[in-house]
């Protein structure tokens, strides 16, 4: 059973989104850190965002009976925890305030539950269109 999500669902998830990555990125442009620090914590987060939506997507197709490889799940699983891990380290051995830390973390852990609603309601949407016959021909 597909249900298209309600419009204010998916514009929520994507504020969410926007909201977690904007935070996140405003607190590393204004945060009194070396380049290369500002590049860690930023590349954490895409590569946080990546693996959380590959995570779904394999669950999702799982359920749905589409074949996904063991390896590829658990690839994905082990760098969605793998991101939570590095930022966990980076944060725990940050000179940073506490507050700093859990604001870090927080817009993270947002920014991955979002990626994975804003993706899970893209594909409610495409799953919810009625399907013409004539359409999948022709793709083929």
């Amino acid at each position: 059973m597909n249900q298209k999500p309600s419009s204010a669902f998916v514009g929520a998830s994507w504020v969410a989104l926007m909201a977690g990555f904007a935070a996140y990125n405003i607190g590393l442009f204004n945060a009194k850190m070396l380049l290369n620090e500002k590049g860690y914590y930023f590349t954490i987060l895409i590569f946080g965002t990546f693996s959380a939506i590959s995570v779904q997507k394999c669950v999702r197709d799982r359920l749905e009976g589409i074949p996904v490889t063991n390896i590829y799940y658990g690839i994905a699983w082990f760098c969605t925890i793998l991101s939570i891990f590095l930022l966990t380290v980076g944060l725990w051995n940050a000179t940073l305030d506490l507050s700093e830390k859990g604001f870090y973390a927080m817009s993270f852990l947002l920014s991955l539950f979002a990626s994975i609603a804003v993706q899970k309601n893209t594909r409610d949407s495409i799953g919810s269109e009625p399907k013409n016959t004539q359409d999948q021909q022709n793709q083929f």
